[in-house]
């Protein structure tokens, strides 16, 4: 009874009707259900990791030496790849194990939010110091750069902006914030000239004008435009959209299941997914500011800035306002990995809160009073 107690409900709940969306996307009316079928599979594994992590003393983690030992461990599975990766539409990002393929990059990124939070939750009256901004950026780096080698362009990006939005809630000062900003842009520099591959490039040339090589580059989102326009309010219809059925959107199981989702559901069904996803933000961080420690407070907070940074660079893709970086909308999109380390993340917020503040726990007690 006390496990079901301690359990934050309304965000548990949240994640069902997203994770229904997603399954009826994908599911194909005539023919095979292989993205259907190995879906549901995925959502019942992520759903015992789930609950299984929820009953975890997250306590431990304040002990350096265990995330140190997590941290390496996820660095040695992205230099792995380089050996043992499957090279899959010219990235180098998966394991494949028998029938099942992972990405470790996804699961990296809920470890840097752990590193991150130990990291700040330790130095948040000295924040102020640069130093802490070199650290924590070396700390980010590492993973930035084995994982933008794949070349995993979208995944290395959500690495940068989960470091960013952490050391900004920390305290850093403006004046090191704007040296970020510049250093930022010196990288991308870089990066435009000697790291990004010729694909990578233009992508993002295609994003700036995305109707002039409708062909090439530019097809895939000029597409998912399409998908979206055409579900105008109510929606084609579950199973009716033509881009999405009739294989004119490519990938709409994944990169682009929100324009596959919105040509069929409308404008009422987007409106219903982003209500839902804003319950979700608004659990994890009402769980994050009852945190025992700065520790719990700072990992909840990076755990909404990644889950806000996939929906928005996500739906930003598909309506054509952001490059297309092939990143998938969490608890929707097709595929394990992304949705095992956002039920893990999820699953650690609920083990932290069952050490919530005891100052605060009343206040938790009369939020689920009737539920």
């Amino acid at each position: 009874m006390s496990f079901i107690r301690q359990m934050d409900w309304v965000l548990f709940g949240a994640t069902l009707p997203l994770l229904f969306a997603g399954l009826i996307t994908m599911y194909s009316f005539v023919g095979e259900n292989y993205f259907f079928e190995r879906q549901v599979l995925w959502i019942a594994i992520s759903l015992a990791v789930f609950f299984a992590l929820s009953t975890a003393d997250y306590r431990f983690l304040r002990r350096g030496g265990v995330l140190v030992m997590f941290y390496l461990a996820g660095l040695l599975s992205l230099v792995l790849l380089a050996i043992f990766g499957e090279l899959v539409r010219g990235s180098q990002s998966w394991f494949t194990l028998g029938a099942f393929s992972i990405q470790p990059a996804d699961f990296m990124k809920v470890l840097l939010i752990i590193i991150l939070a130990k990291y700040f939750s330790r130095r948040h009256i000295e924040i102020a110091h640069v130093r802490h901004i070199l650290v924590s950026g070396l700390y980010t780096l590492i993973p930035f750069l084995l994982i933008l080698v794949q070349p995993d362009f979208g995944s290395a990006v959500i690495i940068f902006l989960i470091w960013l939005g952490m050391i900004m809630i920390s305290g850093v000062s403006k004046r090191h914030l704007f040296l970020v900003m510049l250093l930022a842009a010196a990288t991308f520099g870089l990066l435009w000239g000697f790291g990004f591959t010729e694909n990578q490039r233009a992508r993002i040339v295609s994003f700036l004008n995305p109707l002039a090589d409708i062909r090439g580059a530019g097809y895939n989102a000029f597409q998912s435009t399409i998908a979206v326009g055409s579900g105008e309010v109510f929606g084609r219809g579950v199973g009716f959209g033509t881009q999405s059925r009739l294989s004119f959107l490519p990938e709409y199981e994944t990169d682009f299941i929100f324009a596959a989702f919105a040509e069929e559901w409308g404008f009422v069904g987007v409106m219903i997914v982003l209500s839902l996803y804003g319950v979700i933000l608004w659990r994890i961080l009402a769980n994050a500011f009852v945190g025992d420690t700065n520790l719990e407070t700072l990992f909840g907070i990076g755990l909404s800035i990644f889950f806000v940074s996939h929906i928005v660079i996500h739906i930003g893709m598909n309506v054509g306002l952001l490059p297309v970086t092939g990143l998938t909308l969490p608890l929707m999109s097709y595929g394990g990995s992304h949705l095992l380390s956002e039920f893990a993340g999820l699953g650690i917020l609920m083990g932290m809160r069952r050490h919530a503040r005891s100052t605060h726990r009343s206040l938790l007690t009369r939020e689920f009073v009737g539920l």
